[in-house]
């Protein structure tokens, strides 16, 4: 069995981080899956650390490699909505050490399974835009604000007026068999139990917010390719609200590691029986 843990949304929190080092040192997952927001927000400085990412995360990963040796699992990174794309040169440089597998919109192969890394959310509320499409168009939720504006940290590289969620999930997978592959999203499907906001009774401009903010493309792509898995984050507080942090849609089993309380949440699964999953918090 290959054995998984899976966070997403830790913002930078040093204590869940050494939670989850401490709880890797005890259980040796072969498989790590890390699902964006893994950096401060708008990259604050934290404690005493200039550089987040190489003065903690990469330097920990490192260490965290030295002391386990053979027994250092595979990991497959993301980065979220909340991640400063201006950081990414770092992920793809220690990537390149071997570290970790960077999957921003890309696939690699572990043993028998393809795994798929996707970042990208639809428009949200917020400024930063670095990581955030359009979904199935260029319909934007009311509050929200469109992805060609706000501000990003690099240059995207692309016309992002005309690009989309579902055209990106459409070259990604090609016409591969999914049966077997694990997708690593930051974005929840839509209008599921992982991805609730806590909108309730909230308008803009007379208009009720819609309590659910994940992404239409993603639902889609769920339902009609059936991977085996998928892992998403991006909604803190989905699972308080609704009870539950997976579902099934069809074949595809889905997990939702973000948690709005104090502790670190994970999810542990074996890429043989997903449906075994459980999920704790530290």
């Amino acid at each position: 069995m290959d054995y998984c843990f899976f966070v997403s949304d830790l913002h930078g929190k040093t204590d869940r981080y050494n939670k989850l080092f401490d709880e890797i040192k005890r259980e040796s997952p072969q498989v790590m899956f890390f699902g964006g927001d893994l950096l401060p927000h708008a990259m604050r400085r934290i404690e005493n650390i200039e550089d987040f990412t190489e003065d903690f995360l990469i330097a920990s990963l490192r260490k965290l490699k030295q002391e386990l040796g053979k027994a250092y699992p595979a990991i497959f990174v993301i980065l979220g909505n909340d991640d400063f794309r201006s950081e990414e040169h770092k992920f793809i440089r220690a990537a390149s050490e071997g570290l970790f597998h960077y999957l921003c919109n890309s696939k690699t192969r572990y043993r028998s399974f393809d795994f798929f890394g996707y970042p990208f959310v639809p428009p949200t509320p917020f400024q930063i835009k670095d990581w955030e499409k359009y979904d199935v168009s260029r319909y934007v939720d009311p509050g929200c604000v469109h992805p060609t504006s706000g501000f990003r940290t690099v240059d995207p590289g692309e016309d992002i007026e005309y690009s989309t969620i579902e055209k990106d999930l459409k070259n990604l997978a090609g016409d591969d068999d999914l049966s077997e592959t694990v997708f690593l999203f930051h974005s929840p499907p839509y209008h599921s139990d992982l991805d609730r906001a806590a909108l309730d009774g909230k308008f803009i401009d007379h208009v009720p917010l819609d309590v659910h903010v994940g992404s239409v493309a993603i639902q889609r792509f769920i339902e009609k390719r059936q991977p085996k898995v998928t892992l998403h984050g991006h909604i803190h507080e989905s699972t308080h609200l609704t009870g539950n942090w997976k579902q099934q849609f069809g074949r595809t089993i889905a997990f939702n590691a973000s948690h709005d309380g104090p502790e670190l949440s994970i999810v542990k699964f074996s890429l043989q029986e997903p449906e075994l999953a459980r999920r704790i918090l530290i």
